[in-house]
């Protein structure tokens, strides 16, 4: 079976009285993402490190007549346990339930042999892309116990399912990604109302890779938001029944 079923697309009330966290908001699949829940009537969470970059998003989302979102500023890189405990807390003082958390933030790192990675690159790229993302979804899970159907979606990559010579610390972190989200499937799996997906976005004109492929021209890609109804279907109640698949947002 495919997902989305092939004559599935989100209504603009899709999302209505959903709250959903997407953390990496500011810039590219994060941002598309965000726009796109809100646009289908979720009040969003806008996670990431750059206050103005969330600010600007947080106004799209208010000029596009979407529901209000919250800001939270939050440096994965450095973030420390107990710093998103709080975090938690805060938000459960506000909120009395999560409905989605959509885990986009991730570092490229160097592409580089793993013989010449730095020990700081690869520490930085597993904190963002791993520890961040286990930490935040411990934390965050009782607010998410608390919704009727709760999602989990952790963003992959075609290299966390086949590693590439050069792609280092990334695409071991996409391996534990895929990991993580078979553990905390199964875990879940029969006892709870979340359901935990890992989505490939595949080649995407966003920055990073721009970055990670220089001579290809960004036009051969599709833009983030041209793939936005993958996005809004995993956090849908029509993907209710989804769990614990390795999805792929294009065809590979």
């Amino acid at each position: 079976m495919t997902y989305p079923p092939s004559d599935w697309m989100p209504s603009a009330t899709e999302l209505s009285g959903k709250r959903i966290m997407v953390t990496g908001a500011g810039d590219g699949i994060g941002r598309a993402a965000s726009l796109a829940y809100a646009n289908a009537g979720a009040e969003v969470l806008l996670l990431g490190r750059t206050e103005a970059k969330l600010d600007r998003v947080y106004d799209e989302i208010l000029a596009a007549g979407g529901p209000t979102p919250a800001v939270v500023p939050c440096n994965l890189a450095t973030v420390s346990y107990d710093s998103l405990c709080a975090l938690a807390q805060e938000l459960g003082s506000a909120f009395d339930h999560l409905d989605g958390l959509l885990h986009n933030a991730s570092l490229l790192g160097d592409r580089k042999p793993l013989t010449q990675t730095s020990a700081n690159t690869w520490h930085e790229v597993m904190q963002v892309n791993v520890n961040a993302a286990f930490m935040l979804t411990q934390v965050l899970m009782p607010l998410l116990e608390q919704a009727s159907s709760a999602s989990v979606v952790f963003t992959s990559s075609g290299v966390g399912r086949r590693g590439k010579a050069f792609w280092g610390a990334y695409a071991t972190s996409k391996f534990a990604t895929e990991g993580m989200m078979q553990v905390l499937s199964d875990e879940l799996a029969g006892i709870s109302a979340i359901r935990v997906n890992s989505l490939n976005p595949g080649p995407v004109n966003t920055a990073m890779r721009r970055t990670a492929y220089p001579a290809e021209p960004p036009e051969t890609n599709p833009t983030p938001e041209a793939l936005m109804p993958m996005w809004v279907y995993l956090m849908s109640d029509a993907s209710r029944e989804v769990h614990g698949q390795a999805l792929d947002a294009q065809p590979r």
